[in-house]
């Protein structure tokens, strides 16, 4: 079986992932659990290219985003497009008959992780902004779903602090209750400020407290069988933080290590426990300056033994057993290493699976927890691909969706990682998407920084870079300074740089792309969300004479406000101090506070209910380029979040950005 199902698989790839037809044509039954999807509706634009897309095509929000599956293999939970909206849903994975159970996301709230505690019970962690003394403020909460009787329970909800969604454990056998660490006051001054932790049962929302908090101990974390043994305690006056520490089995907290933040130095934490001592595996920096992975001594943070090393550059991340915390993947640093497998079982399946479609990317995204089934993502960087599941027992795949039925299996624009010299030697990768059906000389082009700044572009599928590739442009997504995915040096050389050598990047790939004889140095934008939306601002800024046109979306105009408005984190000053890193004058790279050097449009969309950046950014802006005369127009989404996650504001932003740039920088 293993023969015929690398050959439908190779096949399945190469012809644009179409399965079921192959498996026709060769009498193989295959196994299709798609749920059915509703075709894409007739557009009123016309298509008038070869290559053209409706624009509602690219709008369309995935059919499923984050998935992850039950502990027995039988299940999927995840955020799911529905009626243009993201629901909270768990299916059956093999359509047992059982109804889908389908949850509105809470009002004014984000999804951050859905986990599932056993087979019947998920949790989602929220954030929710809130008006709290008359600012705003971020809160965190926690809400269980039973897949059985569909209840949604509110965990901890009657705590009066800022965070109460810690997950510190889930169990193992079954059971309901999980480990909670939460706050029960705003003021630190008071003891319910300082966390405790509860076990709470997830299907009835008993709590009953396990650890009283700890002056001065704003976080816990607890070994894979709930034994509480870190305490971290943090000092934002100081910018300090300590480890306390318990062995197993007792309760007696000793402070183990101190560090200050504030000048750079990291906090070392084990992600895993030895069981039987007191010994744990953390990130370590090795004679080579490279992230690796040590046993460590907790007692004397001495190191044992390196367990990991990666001799070619870090090791970013690490994926543990749902059983044990024992390591079972590791990812290295570079925009497209993807994770090594260490278990058997996934290191087969993620072998097999990248031999039989090797012109895609598989990416295990979750694994039942004995790994006989696993959930695979099987895409390439023009098509936003397929979801399967594979038996690794007795290799059967089934295909359980399209991550966007509407572009089914059309391949659309290329893309590439290219490097190019910043002005200062220093090398820069940047993704390039280059528009189907046109010779790559002399286009209109658009150079689209990241947001964060601590993030970065790859070269997968991305649905903004598409839509403007297929009306035309050649799409540069620089990965500057400052961003992370190269190790810490490199992201490092980007403080003290915000407004400066990080726009300078961006600036020379624009440079790179006229010089490559891509762009046309005449029709060049620059369009950007969130920290791009500031790049795209402040492009226009520090190079008037470069850009024809700018779009911003939920960009930051104002630095300081973005600092020190809403959200009174507890890490106040340290975060406050870390932006201040980044440059040391916030008015002078603000681009609120120089819109008199503005001479190119500028495009201003921002959604309403974004709890990222606040809308009060792009309104900000908005009026200061209107009392100086400027070109602005500013597109506000009553309902939109920070990542318009809703399929209708999804549609006004794309058609928003097609409009402003087919008036400012036709790609005709």
């Amino acid at each position: 079986m293993v023969n015929i199902f690398k050959t439908i698989f190779i096949t399945t790839l190469i012809l644009a992932f179409n399965v079921t037809s192959f498996a026709q044509e060769n009498s193989i039954n295959i196994k299709d659990n798609a749920p059915q999807t509703t075709a894409l509706g007739s557009t009123s634009n016309p298509v008038s290219k070869k290559y053209y897309l409706p624009t509602e095509v690219f709008s369309k929000i995935p059919f499923i985003e984050d998935p992850v599956l039950s502990p027995n293999g039988k299940y999927i939970a995840g955020l799911f497009g529905i009626s243009g909206e993201q629901r909270i849903v768990m299916i059956s994975l093999d359509k047992d008959g059982s109804a889908p159970v389908v949850v509105a996301v809470p009002d004014e709230s984000q999804v951050n992780r859905i986990r599932w505690v056993n087979d019947d019970n998920i949790i989602a962690s929220l954030t929710v902004l809130s008006r709290v003394q008359d600012d705003n403020w971020y809160l965190s909460r926690l809400i269980a779903i039973n897949r059985n009787t569909k209840a949604l329970t509110k965990l901890m909800w009657k705590l009066r602090g800022q965070n109460a969604a810690d997950i510190l454990w889930t169990p193992k056998d079954g059971s309901n209750e999980i480990l909670i660490a939460g706050q029960d006051s705003i003021f630190s001054n008071q003891p319910g400020f300082w966390p405790s932790v509860y076990k709470v049962n997830v299907e009835t929302g008993k709590s009953k407290k396990v650890v009283r908090g700890k002056l001065g101990v704003l976080d816990w974390a607890a070994d894979h069988n709930g034994n509480v043994r870190i305490g971290i305690g943090y000092n934002d006056h100081l910018k300090t933080s300590i480890i306390n520490y318990a062995s197993e089995g007792s309760r007696s907290f000793k402070t183990i290590d101190r560090v200050n933040l504030g000048r750079d130095e990291d906090l070392e934490l084990p992600f895993s426990f030895i069981p039987g001592g007191d010994t744990g595996l953390m990130f370590k920096d090795d004679a080579e300056g490279n992230t690796a992975i040590a046993e460590v001594d907790l007692k004397t943070q001495n190191i044992i033994k390196w367990v990991h090393t990666a001799e070619d550059g870090d090791i970013r991340s690490i994926r543990t057993s749902y059983i044990d915390d024992s390591i079972i993947g590791i990812r290295k640093s570079g925009s497209d290493n993807g994770i090594e497998w260490l278990q058997p079982s996934l290191a087969s399946a993620q072998k097999d699976l990248e031999k039989a479609a090797p012109k895609a990317r598989v990416f295990i995204e979750s694994y039942s927890h004995d790994y006989s089934v696993i959930l695979a993502r099987i895409s390439t960087p023009d098509n936003p691909g397929l979801i399967f599941s594979y038996d690794t027992n007795t290799q059967e795949l089934v295909r359980f969706a399209s991550v966007n039925e509407s572009i089914g299996n059309k391949r659309l624009s290329r893309v590439k990682a290219i490097q190019y010299d910043a002005r200062d030697g220093l090398e820069i990768e940047g993704i390039l998407t280059l528009p189907k059906g046109r010779t790559p000389k002399n286009l209109p082009f658009i150079v689209m920084p990241h947001g964060g700044p601590w993030a970065h572009d790859r070269v997968s599928y991305d649905y903004w870079a598409q839509f403007l590739a297929n009306r035309g442009y050649a799409v540069l997504q620089p990965n500057f300074r400052g961003s992370t995915g190269y190790g810490k040096a490199f992201m490092l050389k980007g403080q003290g740089q915000m407004g400066l050598a990080m726009q300078d990047d961006v600036t020379d790939g624009v440079a790179w792309a006229v010089e490559q004889g891509i762009a046309d140095p005449k029709r060049v934008c620059i369009v950007g969300a969130s920290y791009g939306g500031y790049s795209a601002m402040w492009g226009l800024i520090k190079d008037p004479d470069l850009y024809r046109c700018a779009i911003s979306i939920a960009g930051v105009a104002n630095l300081r406000r973005e600092v020190n408005d809403f959200g009174s984190a507890i890490r106040e000053n340290l975060f406050k101090s870390q932006w201040k890193k980044m440059t040391p004058d916030f008015n002078a790279v603000s681009p609120i506070k120089s819109v008199e050097k503005i001479k190119a449009p500028l495009l201003l969309i921002h959604g309403v209910k974004d709890v990222t950046v606040d809308h009060k950014q792009s309104v900000s802006m908005n009026k200061a380029m209107k009392k100086a005369n400027k070109d602005v127009e500013f597109v506000s989404v009553p309902l939109a979040d920070h990542y318009f996650t809703r399929e209708e504001d999804r549609l006004l932003l794309l058609k928003s950005m097609e409009e402003f740039l087919a008036k400012h920088n036709p790609a005709e």
